[in-house]
């Protein structure tokens, strides 16, 4: 037997954030200098408790004169509210802040941030004390708090660039990537040429998915700071992520000349080197990152799928192993070394452990086609039939439905839901309009979305009348006339479900979706040919759907077909006890119970800690 699919092939995960963290040490003076250099001068070399700390010793020892100026420096970025009396800037709050700052040079945090408070309490809006206050949260681990002390303190500062930016980077890392971006673009508007803004800003966008904006703020980055290795190290990542593996690979490279210790480089490379089909070169760039970080499973994952491509099946089985060690039972490495174990020609050892992988995770199909080429190798003919049969019918259905109100980014999924729970369906179809990322480039699309969303939250009235809406607007949306035949069949009312699907499928023909709910609307017609023919059609993993096939088929004769379906929808099920259940008394009906104990018997136990 051959397959194009016999090579194992696995692609290398790319995390959004390619490093995991940006470099701390860099980060901490990044956000300090960000927040008391106002200025913003290149380079950066200064802590902002240092400037602080510098300032106010100055102005103990200068005149009254000289005092004043420099507390008001410390307090003029941006819109400031008036200053206070002189007396006061002079003695207790002066004097408070600089104690505060020396107890966090000293360590003590908590002491520091209630020296802070105590100030605030007479003065709530001193801004060098609301900056302290919030970088003391943020280094104790509150971000959230620090969050909301910054916003407080912009209100009163809003054109402070050092503020701008540490508010972003904390609305950054609790997750508030929008609010970030906004913060971040405010204060590029006061400092154009800010490369460490710029920096930040490109990953923003890209958690965010608006990939080619982060593009954009990342190639603004490098041209400010050409010299900013970790700069064309993102730069690279990006490039690479947009699917243009040789560009990213030169600017991944630029990033190495300029900085070989670079924090992951050897993997970045390695990988772009993998994209691009040059696997010695891959070989060679995640073995060095392997060596470096010896117990990083995305570094040795690229190094045995470099190898595999190299047909070096002993040197990629020993990785995998390695993989298992550090990751007890991890699936993917389960199916590489039974893979190797198979090209190696150690049948039975491949057999075991592939099936060792299926009991982790019955939804593998590439591993019973391994184990049809095991049994072959074995001579046990019966066995490999069964699992090259297996195989293929699994790959027959490999199309997972949509949910309801699914489609779309997430996040503006996720704002839209909320303002729909709240009765604000204007400001929700605002969001889908004006999406930048181009989620909706339609007025009907933005209805279909919304039509979705209502469906999905049980509210059908509402949702067929934003997916009549969008029809109306445009007659040929994609999708509109299924969503209504599916809240239809959820009513029990086949004809009209029937008619929308047809409608669908009218305009386009192999729309999946439509097939599967129209062999659904037959299954419940008990026209068992065409049930069995559209569901086996729409490629579904959806259990509830493969259990209609598996019934349709017995209902027709067809207890082979049935069978193996019956073992397709319990690989697919194996989470889902009501659907496993649903099986078992579908095959005990049909006179299959020891198929079905079969089944029981293969799944998963509980995850291995």
């Amino acid at each position: 037997m051959n397959s194009p699919r016999a090579q194992m092939h696995v692609e290398p995960l790319r995390s959004v954030f390619a490093h995991g963290e940006l470099n701390e040490a860099r980060n901490r003076m990044l956000r300090w200098n960000h927040m008391f250099d106002t200025e913003a001068p290149k380079p950066r070399m200064r802590l902002a408790r240092e400037v602080i700390q510098q300032l106010l010793l100055r102005a103990a020892r200068s005149s009254l004169c000289v005092s004043i100026l420099l507390i008001c420096a410390i307090m003029s970025a941006g819109a400031q509210a008036p200053l206070r009396p002189v007396e006061s800037l002079l003695t207790s709050p002066t004097r408070q802040l600089n104690r505060a700052i020396s107890m966090a040079e000293h360590g003590d945090t908590q002491q520091a941030l209630a020296l802070a408070d105590t100030l605030l309490e007479t003065h709530p809006d001193f801004v060098p004390a609301l900056k302290l206050k919030g970088m003391l949260l943020e280094e104790s681990g509150h971000s959230a708090e620090a969050s909301s002390v910054y916003d407080r303190t912009l209100e009163l500062a809003p054109n402070d660039p050092g503020l701008l930016f540490q508010s972003a980077v904390v609305h950054f890392e609790v997750g508030d990537k929008d609010q970030a971006i906004r913060l971040f673009l405010r204060q590029l508007k006061i400092q154009p040429r800010d490369g460490d803004a710029l920096f930040y800003l490109a990953q923003a966008y890209h958690l965010n998915n608006q990939n080619d904006l982060a593009l954009n703020a990342i190639r603004e980055s490098v041209k400010v700071a050409p010299g900013n290795a970790q700069a064309w190290q993102k730069y690279g990542e990006l490039t690479c992520n947009s699917r243009d593996s040789e560009a990213g690979l030169r600017l991944l490279l630029k990033a190495w000349q300029l900085d070989p210790t670079l924090e992951r480089i050897d993997f970045d490379i390695g990988t772009a080197y993998f994209n691009t089909m040059d696997f010695p070169k891959a070989v060679e760039y995640s073995a060095k990152a392997a060596s470096k970080q010896p117990n990083d499973l995305r570094a040795l994952t690229l190094l045995a799928s470099a190898e595999v491509k190299l047909s070096q099946w002993q040197d990629a089985q020993s990785v995998f192993q390695r993989i298992i060690v550090i990751k007890r039972d991890d699936e993917d490495s389960l199916l590489g070394i039974g893979n190797c174990e198979l090209e190696l020609k150690e049948y039975q050892n491949a057999i075991d452990t592939l099936q060792h992988a299926l009991q982790v995770d019955p939804s593998q199909m590439q591993a019973h086609y391994y184990l049809s080429r095991a049994y072959a190798g074995l001579g046990r003919t019966a066995e490999a039939q069964h699992e090259a049969e297996l195989h293929n019918k699994m790959e027959q259905m490999s199309f997972v439905l949509p949910e309801l109100g699914s489609e779309g980014d997430r996040s503006i999924w996720n704002q839209a839901s909320k303002l729909l729970a709240e009765q604000n369906e204007v400001e929700a179809l605002k969001l889908f309009q004006n999406d930048a990322k181009g989620a909706s480039s339609t007025s009907g699309e933005s209805y279909l979305f919304i039509g979705s969303l209502y469906l999905s939250m049980g509210d059908t009235n509402d949702g067929l009348r934003n997916l009549h809406r969008a029809l109306e607007i445009e007659p040929k949306i994609r999708g509109a006339h299924t969503y209504t035949g599916m809240a239809a069949l959820q009513q029990g009312d086949l004809d009209a479900a029937e008619k929308e699907f047809e409608a669908e499928l009218a305009n386009d023909r192999n729309y999946l979706p439509a097939i599967a709910e129209l062999g659904e609307v037959r299954y419940r017609q008990q026209r068992w040919v065409d049930a069995a023919d559209l569901l086996l059609k729409s490629r579904t993993t959806i259990p509830t759907l493969l259990n209609m096939l598996c019934d349709s088929y017995f209902h027709l004769g067809k207890i082979q077909d049935a069978t193996l379906t019956a073992e397709v929808l319990a690989a697919y099920a194996r989470n889902d006890p009501e659907a496993m259940r649903a099986l078992a008394d579908l095959l005990s009906r049909n006179g299959e119970p020891a198929l079905a104990q079969r089944l029981a018997q293969r799944l998963p136990s509980s995850p291995t800690p």
